[in-house]
């Protein structure tokens, strides 16, 4: 049965309706362009954009996704597909890890760790980020399993997915496991802990299932170190070179956001463990349940480390958010056990915030056409209407956990909400989505007009657009404003009413305006090459 609501759910979290709304930012589309040419050249180690290297990041994600596209062909689908695999496969090991360690509550981990917002959403995009966030989850995972069963067996997996971290995303996956187990160790006063952890054969699986890759892709091209390591690791982290600058406490309401609908509860959870850590610090400390001061070291130690970086995007703590909701699964095993001698119940007020949080999703997800269009939430019979279905939903939510017991079902009732949010999201909210932040509808009506014959070019356009087309029409979308003016005919998409201004870049050239796509203001035009009457 347990299999069954695993499946279920992950199926529809992560992968139903991948392919409702085109790619969107510039990531996506760049990401999925680089698997498509890899493939191209079946090439297995260079990534490349446009037929040059592009060295940002590392190849697990393009692996996964020329996997994907060899067995259902090139689509925005398939360039999601492995994002959503490797999030099933971190809620499937959460769950074999509590069903190991801590029997009877695994169902409730991995579906909360399933249902929370950062989860899903990550895993239905074409990003680097899930592939880091499960293989570094699985490696930590096993870490803690060994150190509580003692079994070397947790600790080559350990280092095997470290390894395959590595390969996600680069250094900053062991920097953060060395970290968290670091001060983990410190916290226990156990300082040979870290001693044993450097096991050999464990540093030889992470080198060998790391290495190759990185030894092949620097002998390629000698400009990796420089362009990966100095640059889009340190440099990312120590410099805003990226224009990602955000306050110094960002990460603080992106987690909150990333963890909802648990967010209140797991609130809940961390104040909890470190109220008792702070009034029985010694007596915790020296516990062989150790799990809850893993997990909020684990929790902690990304946030803070992150937050110290000049660029800051939400995916980075991804990572992290699976703590949390293994904090909440602690905490509501501790609380039932509990409340099945002295009818222990979680507060009024917990309870109803925690309903109002999470029955709020519903009208976000019922508004979003809307809050995408209009970018707000105006007030009228469409907002009553879904405010009053969340306050039905938020009563209900309430008198059922009010119940004795009533923790324990905390996991069906608050995904009753997700439930319906993410269908809400992905029937109503997802047109909306492809229409104003996706260049797939863009690039169809383009193709109406030259299939994909000419040169496609840009004036003042963002990156994401362009990344956009260049996935969508599968050919290097130029830039005028780099100098990149196709001398022969082609076709250029600018803002709206900017026919007089291309002109000074075009001189002595016809121009001919061919249509308009409003919903992201802009204008296409045909443009004579230059020997053209």
């Amino acid at each position: 049965m347990d299999w069954l609501l695993l499946a279920g759910f992950c199926g529809f979290l992560f992968f139903f309706g991948l392919a409702y709304f085109g790619l969107v930012g510039a990531d996506e589309p760049r990401y999925a362009q680089v698997a498509r040419e890899m493939l191209a050249r079946h090439d297995w180690i260079t990534p490349t954009l446009s037929g040059k290297p592009w060295l940002e990041k590392p190849a697990l994600y393009y692996w996964q996704t020329m996997l994907a596209y060899s067995v259902f062909g090139v689509s925005d689908w398939a360039a999601r597909l492995p994002s959503a695999v490797d999030a099933t496969l971190m809620v499937v090991a959460i769950y074999l890890f509590l069903r190991r360690f801590r029997p009877g509550f695994q169902l409730d981990g991995a579906l909360m760790a399933a249902s929370a917002s950062g989860v899903i959403g990550f895993a239905r995009a074409a990003s680097m980020d899930m592939p880091l966030a499960a293989t570094f989850i699985i490696a930590m995972l096993a870490w803690y399993a060994w150190y509580e069963s003692a079994s070397r067996r947790y600790l080559a997996l350990f280092y095997t997915f470290l390894g395959l971290a590595m390969l996600a995303k680069g250094p900053v996956a062991p920097f953060l496991a060395a970290a968290i187990i670091v001060i983990f160790a410190t916290a226990k006063g156990d300082y040979r802990l870290t001693v044993r952890t450097c096991w050999v054969p464990g540093i030889g699986l992470f080198l060998l299932t790391a290495l190759p890759w990185y030894a092949a892709v620097q002998l390629r091209n000698p400009e990796f170190f420089r362009v990966f390591i100095l640059e889009h690791n340190l440099q990312r982290f120590g410099k805003n070179l990226y224009h990602h600058t955000q306050p110094f406490w960002y990460y603080l309401p992106v987690m909150l956001l990333g963890l909802v609908p648990w967010t209140i509860f797991v609130i809940a959870a961390l104040a909890e463990r470190i109220r008792a850590w702070w009034t029985e610090k010694r007596a915790i400390l020296q516990s062989e349940d150790a799990l809850p001061v893993f997990l909020v070291i684990w929790l902690v130690v990304p946030v803070a480390f992150f937050s110290f970086a000049a660029s800051k995007l939400p995916g980075y703590i991804l990572l992290a958010l699976p703590a949390g909701t293994l904090l909440l699964a602690e905490y509501v095993r501790r609380h039932v056990l509990e409340a099945v001698a002295n009818d222990d119940r979680p507060g009024l007020l917990l309870i109803v915030l925690h309903s109002v949080v999470a029955s709020l999703t519903v009208v976000a997800a019922l508004m979003m056409q809307y809050i995408v269009f209009h970018h707000g939430l105006p007030w009228g019979r469409a907002t009553v209407i879904s405010a009053g279905f969340a306050a039905v939903l938020a009563i209900g939510i309430t008198l059922t956990l009010r119940r004795p017991l009533g923790l324990r079902v905390l996991r069906f009732v608050t995904l009753v909400p997700v439930v319906l949010g993410v269908g809400a999201a992905l029937r109503l909210g997802a047109p909306s989505l492809d229409a104003t932040l996706s260049a797939r509808p863009l690039a169809q009506e383009i193709n109406h007009v030259d299939n994909q014959s000419l040169p496609l070019a840009i004036l003042r356009l963002s990156r994401e657009t362009e990344y956009g087309l260049t996935f969508y029409r599968d050919q290097k979308t130029l830039r005028y404003e780099a100098g990149e003016v196709p001398a022969g005919e082609h076709l250029l998409i600018t803002p709206e009413g900017w026919q007089k201004n291309i002109a000074k870049w075009t001189p002595g050239r016809r121009v001919t305006y061919v249509g308009s796509f409003a919903e992201q203001g802009m204008d296409y035009y045909w443009v004579a090459g230059k020997d053209s009457n």
